[in-house]
Order: C-alpha cells, then structure tokens, then sequence
C-alpha cells in the first residue's frame, strides 16, 4: 500500500455537489467550523449558483470553487487531482457516481459519500477497491445518517465489552424528521433494481477475502416486543447492517463470533404495522414505471423539509450489546437526522480525514474502521450524544 504524494494540491478538502439540499448545509458547517488555514473549495455545474452560496457563507471569500460535471468525466478527473479529499452529495450515486469513485481510485483521493445503497457500494468494492489500495486511496461510504450513528454505535457499544469473546449487539432507531428529494429520489431507484441489488451483492461475494477463524453476522430478526427498549420492533431493511458487518470482518475488536440486528422501534402496534404497509406500497410501486414516475414528481432533489420542522426533528438509536457475561445498554442521539445531523457527519467526516492521525488504511472502508474514535470524538464536539445508558 503506498500513498501518493498529495502536498502540491491546492485543496484539502472539496465538496462537490454543494448547491444541493444537503450540500449546502454540509458547505454552511464546514464554513464555520474548519480549522483556520484549511483550503477547502465548493464544486458543481453551475458556476453561477456556486457564487451565489459562497457569498453567503462565512469567511467565503476564501472557499475556492470549481466547475464539474457528472457528466464530464475529465471535469470529474481534474477535480480529484485538485483535493486530498473529495465529499459528494451526487446521488443517485448508482446513476452519478461511479465515474468520480474512479477518478478518485486513480488519483490517491480520499472519496466519502452520502449512498446508502447497497448496489453502488458493492459495485465500487468490486471495480475500484483494488486500484484504490495500489494509490493508497480511502474510499469512505455511507458517511450521514446511513450509517455514521449505526456503525460508529455498535463500534462504541463493542468497545464497552470484553475482548475476545462472542459478542452480540442488536440496534433499534427511533426517529422523527422529514427527508429530502434526493433521498426519495435514491430509495425510489433502489427499489426498483432488487435483482440488479442481489446480482451485485452476490459479485461481491465472489471477490472478497473469506474470513477465516472469525465469523461476523448479520441475521435479519423478527417483529416483536422489546422490553429492553420499551417498543415493538420491526426488521430495518437499510444498508446500515452491512456496513456493521464489514467494520466486524475489518476489526478484530468485535470477537470470535460477532452478531448484529438492527430494527425500527415504535411506540404503538398500529403504527408499526401502518409503517410497514407504506413502505411496502412504495416498494411495489417502484416497479412500474408510470407509478414511479408519479412517485418521484412528489419531491424533487434539492428539496428538503423547512429549517422549522429540521429544528423539531430528532434520532435516536439505542444498543444492547452483550457477551463474555457482561450487558451494556448505548445510545447514539441527536437533531434532524437526515440534513442538520447529517450535514454535521458528513462535514466531520471530510476533516477527518484531512487533519487526523488515523489509522493506515486504503481501499473501500467503512467508517468505523477509517475515523473510529477520532470521529466520535468530532461528533461529540459537533453536539451528537454517545453514551452508556446501563451496564451490569
């Protein structure tokens, strides 16, 4: 693994894709919390509106900006060999982002992202993971709500356990919050692709590294009551399991035999079967084109829930962690988890990587095995709560 020399790029850290909903809350935080003397620049396709954001962001006049398109793959090229790290919120990132990975892969770039998509983070392990160990770059998924809170939680809640042990850690989120256009806009097109999905997750699998002497798990689990949180849980069918389970295979932390299970939790028994039966709906609608069509002219990208219900909104994901005879019971909490909360994340997560002394790694990685506690740590300053509950 070697890393290529990255001293003569002009900029630290690049966010493309920074007039979007999410994009330009991620730009607002990184204007006021980057270090003095950070050399971070906005980027997109229109020049214009680029302008017109900086000149409301603090300090401004010293954020740089640069022209790219997705679909100008030189454009995407010369952005990556600008930066040392490159954040995009350019989704759907299975529609618009395999070029940048590229580009990203080749250079030596630092790459994070916002996909909570298991066929985009799959094909990218399987196309441009090797290329980016040979540069020695970190290409960082799932760096918002999916999954930051989920595998930086359980990666939290492990570290409270016993070592070397079979451990096991189930998660249950409770949420209230809005979500943008682009985010309907990428649940939608996932829907709509479960074969493709499956056929890149089963690729994967053909090229992956078996682990051996070590088992790390993640097992769908059942609708029920859970006493240890007070409410009915259902299966959450999201990508944040998967990303748990690499952190698991990737760090020897988590045991012998590490499982994982992740459920929404709910109050009230009507609602989490009123829950179910809506996403269900989506889902099948997602199948036809015209009722896709309908669906996806509800929200449009770049629209998002007002600053009045982003204040009122909350998360919360609570963790049971147990093995070698000890319980402990976790929580990761926060505000308006998919723009206020993520924008925190996602920001944090580029200067991360930029400014701290973290652990050597290159290649497709996760959160947890990247940024670990220099992470947490950032995201305990930003105002998000990590903490142990109770432990016996």
């Amino acid at each position: 693994m070697s890393r290529l020399k990255k001293t003569g790029r002009p900029y630290d850290v690049v966010l493309f894709g920074a007039t979007g909903f999410v994009g330009a809350l991620t730009a607002e935080h990184l204007a006021a919390h980057a270090p003095e003397g950070l050399r971070w620049a906005i980027a997109g396709r229109s020049e214009e509106r680029l302008r017109t954001l900086r000149e409301r962001l603090p300090g401004g006049a010293s954020v740089g900006v640069l022209r790219a398109d997705v679909t100008d793959p030189a454009s995407l090229r010369e952005l990556a060999r600008h930066t040392r790290v490159l954040a995009t919120t350019v989704g759907p990132y299975v529609t618009y982002g395999e070029e940048l990975v590229a580009a990203c892969a080749d250079s030596g770039t630092d790459y994070l992202d916002l996909s909570g998509e298991p066929e985009f983070v799959d094909l990218v392990y399987v196309r441009h993971d090797a290329r980016a160990r040979e540069t020695g770059a970190r290409l960082v998924h799932a760096c918002g709500f999916d999954s930051v809170p989920h595998d930086l939680g359980v990666y939290f809640t492990v570290q409270q356990l016993p070592e070397g042990v079979p451990l096991t850690v189930d998660g249950f989120v409770r949420a209230d919050a809005a979500f943008s256009g682009g985010t309907f806009a990428s649940a939608l097109n996932q829907f709509a692709r479960p074969m493709r999905m499956r056929a890149a997750a089963r690729d994967r699998a053909r090229h992956e590294p078996r682990l051996l002497g070590r088992r790390a798990s993640t097992p769908t689990g059942t609708p029920r009551f859970a006493g240890e949180v007070g409410a009915w849980v259902l299966p959450l069918p999201t990508i944040d399991p998967q990303i748990v389970r690499r952190s698991a295979r990737a760090l020897e932390r988590y045991g012998p035999d590490f499982r994982y299970r992740h459920y929404a939790a709910v109050r009230h028994l009507p609602v989490a079967v009123g829950g179910v039966a809506a996403v269900g709906a989506v889902m099948a609608a997602a199948q036809l084109p015209p009722a896709r069509r309908w669906l996806s002219g509800r929200l449009q990208p770049g629209q998002g829930p007002s600053a009045e219900k982003r204040a009122r909104s909350w998360f919360s994901v609570r963790f049971v962690g147990e093995g070698g005879g000890r319980r402990v019971l976790t929580e990761v909490a926060g505000g308006d988890p998919g723009y206020g909360e993520t924008a925190k994340m996602f920001a944090e997560s580029a200067l991360s990587l930029a400014l701290d002394d973290l652990p050597p790694t290159a290649g497709q990685v996760t959160t947890a095995v990247a940024l670990g506690d220099a992470l947490i740590t950032r995201l305990r300053r930003a105002g998000l709560t990590f903490r142990t509950v109770a432990s016996a």
